[in-house]
């Protein structure tokens, strides 16, 4: 699939920031569909995002990992959100942040109708970490079908991540797809978007 086609479909979301969220009681309605984004702190996950919808600074990325306190959702169709998660795993992050995190993100998970997939950024570098499987445990326990997307595969030889890649596929339950992912080398864009859109899709999209 050629660059222009790839932008084309990415142009078709038409992607834009709804609102942000620092407790349950801000979110959105709980109507449609919606396909949510999660990831360790500097693993990739806000430039996975703009490399999804197809723009550069929907949502915003820094080289300050932790930069992401709350929930963000992002409009891309009728009734349609992609939502971007609180990143987890950095150290820096005082205890208390963490905790507040952490209900955050049950609240979601637990409450959310409208969840329909769950996208989790991996440095394919580093690996699946226990966080990692906090969020995949997380989306099973709730019915929500997930993909891991492993990021920075351009950091490393073809060789190499197609290793790495086989690895963690097989460590994954069979209902969880691993895609080798790398926004620079517009690598697994087109994967990552039709499961995507797949999910949130029902009868058509929107």
């Amino acid at each position: 699939m050629t660059v222009a086609i790839i932008e084309q479909m990415s142009a078709s979301l038409n992607a834009s920031f709804l609102t942000s969220a620092s407790k349950a009681a801000q979110f959105p309605a709980d109507s449609g569909r919606e396909v949510a984004v999660s990831g360790r702190s500097n693993s990739g996950k806000s430039t996975a995002i703009n490399a999804l919808v197809g723009r550069r600074n929907l949502a915003r990325t820094g080289k300050t990992p932790g930069r992401t306190q709350l929930i963000n959702f992002f409009s891309v169709g009728e009734d349609r959100r992609l939502v971007d998660l609180p990143g987890y795993g950095y150290a820096k992050v005082p205890d208390a942040v963490r905790r507040r995190w952490r209900h955050l993100l049950e609240a979601y998970f637990s409450r959310r109708q409208s969840l329909v997939g769950l996208l989790v950024t991996v440095d394919i570098r580093r690996g699946l970490k226990e966080l990692d499987w906090v969020m995949l445990n997380w989306a099973g326990n709730s019915g929500v079908p997930a993909a891991v997307l492993l990021t920075k595969a351009d950091k490393l030889s073809r060789g190499a991540a197609r290793s790495c890649h086989l690895e963690i596929t097989g460590s994954l339950p069979d209902t969880v797809q691993a895609v080798l992912f790398s926004a620079p080398k517009r690598l697994g864009v087109v994967e990552a978007r039709q499961c995507m859109d797949g999910w949130l899709r029902s009868d058509s999209f929107q």
